[in-house]
């Protein structure tokens, strides 16, 4: 159940026909704040606002068609939300997404947006993942998990498969954690082509289920987070993606909600790139000190770029 270079690469053509390969921006004022040259990958400019669409479609475009005949269904803070209604969409068939209730606006706009069909729970009181699987059971629906599945973590494991074609000697690659189906897929590619690249995984204080999972050896559960950076807020890091950030990912470094923030507003203030919080978490860990020293050129990855006016507002 785990992935390998090959199915990263298999992924990457198979979702080639919905997913921009975004470009990689640098800031010489962040250079200089950090005295690290960074390279963005700028996943905020991807469609659907976020790196989802990769694995999303890579999970979507490999069911067989008497799996699509019945649909899919997924649970999602978001991202992962819009990009499946996305997927769906453009393979003509039914998509159910439960969402919390307390979603970003403009997330939940978007979703029903792209012609799926939100329900919505309380995250405090309901599990997400029981939902889901009532749907399927009901309706014959796949479900299209957002991490803990090899297909999902294959797709995203695309972000750093372009990121190092792209921006040559990288010495390391930063990436936010949520549940890690991001971090393990770039994980992998990174180091699978790069042996002696350097990876680092960050996650909010207040969302620290993967540090707190490596520090005991095994997977813990967290009480639902309230930090600002809502794609981040998995309670656990999955079954699946939690053995490969054992295996490949040398730290993973927490970030405040002020230093998320102040993330934001260099991106908006000096890169003119409106990132989401979530998206910020990287390079917030860069830009405060929170990393090794030594590093020379590091690949940082912006998750995503889907934040209400509201909270631009507050920076």
């Amino acid at each position: 159940m785990s992935i390998h270079l090959d199915d990263i690469q298999a992924a990457s053509k198979r979702i080639a026909p919905i997913a921009h390969r975004t470009p990689v921006m640098t800031s010489r004022s962040f250079d200089r704040l950090t005295g690290v040259a960074a390279f963005f990958k700028c996943e905020n400019l991807q469609r659907g606002g976020a790196f989802k669409i990769r694995g999303a479609s890579n999970a979507i475009f490999s069911l067989t068609v008497e799996e699509r005949a019945r649909g899919v269904v997924t649970y999602s803070s978001g991202n992962h939300a819009q990009a499946v209604a996305i997927a769906a969409a453009h393979c003509g068939i039914a998509a159910t997404i439960v969402m919390p209730d307390d979603a970003p606006r403009s997330k939940l706009d978007a979703t029903r947006g792209y012609g799926a069909k939100v329900v919505l729970f309380d995250r405090l009181r309901e599990d997400r993942v029981v939902i889901g699987q009532k749907i399927a059971a009901e309706t014959g629906a796949a479900i299209i998990p957002p991490f803990d599945d090899p297909r999902i973590m294959a797709g995203q494991g695309t972000v750093a498969l372009e990121l190092m074609e792209q921006a040559q000697d990288l010495d390391s690659i930063v990436v936010c954690i949520g549940g890690g189906g991001l971090m393990s897929g770039c994980a992998v590619a990174a180091k699978q082509l790069r042996p002696d690249i350097r990876i680092f995984g960050v996650e909010p204080a207040d969302g620290n289920d993967t540090f707190l999972s490596l520090q005991a050896g095994r997977r813990v559960s967290i009480d639902p987070p309230q930090t600002i950076a809502d794609g981040l807020r998995a309670q656990a890091p999955g079954t699946l993606t939690l053995p490969l950030i054992q295996q490949y990912v040398e730290q993973v470094v927490l970030v405040s909600e002020d230093e998320i923030r102040a993330a934001m507003r260099f991106f908006l203030t000096r890169m003119k790139l409106v990132v989401e919080p979530s998206g910020a978490v990287a390079a917030a860990a860069l830009m405060h000190g929170k990393l090794p020293a030594g590093l020379k050129r590091a690949g940082v990855v912006i998750s995503g770029g889907n934040v209400d006016m509201e909270m631009l507002a507050t920076l």
